[in-house]
């Protein structure tokens, strides 16, 4: 993963212009903000922009869905339209991973997010991003998973079928083509 030393002044420019032009065509997900306030917290804070360009350059087209009052911080979340493909085939974390004698996938989601400088969305993150739009009809993306279920071996993901978000259960070490993990990043 890159340092925010080690973004080239052209990514950071780059990756500037596609936030905003997404921030600008997707409203809906940010009313009341501006744009010109995320940027300039985004160039006060140039080790987030490492982690942005980790989540759009892993397919997660990461976009503003909140603002923290209290903090000042700007919340984003992956807003592709399926799991981000560059995430998919990992299994939950290092345990899971460790535990495979054969067939290991590439990484696990848990060590991915953590080197993106990202979390995985909780449940309600989750569904609170899909009130903003519909998101993995033909995807899924594991989601935090309370401590509790996996220690018995387990690891949650959550889908939209049927109008509906479900959240579901695999054991940690699955994983599958359909399967990445949604990131959130605190700005």
């Amino acid at each position: 993963m890159q340092k925010a030393k080690d973004l080239k002044p052209k990514d950071r420019e780059e990756l500037l212009k596609v936030l905003k032009s997404r921030f600008e065509k997707n409203m809906n997900r940010h009313k009341g903000l501006d744009w010109a306030k995320v940027q300039a917290r985004l160039e006060a804070k140039a080790e987030k922009l490492v982690s942005l360009h980790g989540m759009e350059n892993t397919g997660g087209e990461p976009d503003v869905v909140g603002h923290d009052k209290k903090s000042g911080e700007y919340v984003f979340y992956d807003c592709s339209a399926e799991s981000p493909a560059g995430r998919r085939s990992f299994c939950y974390d290092r345990e899971a991973l460790d535990s495979r004698k054969e067939n290991k996938p590439k990484d696990c989601a848990m060590d991915m997010a953590a080197a993106m400088g990202v979390e995985l969305l909780t449940e309600e993150e989750y569904r609170g991003l899909q009130q903003l739009g519909k998101f993995d009809l033909k995807t899924s993306s594991w989601v935090k998973t309370p401590a509790t279920v996996r220690k018995l071996g387990g690891a949650l993901f959550c889908d939209r079928r049927y109008d509906t978000v479900f959240l579901y259960h695999n054991g940690a070490e699955s994983y599958y083509a359909a399967r990445a993990f949604r990131g959130s990043l605190r700005v």
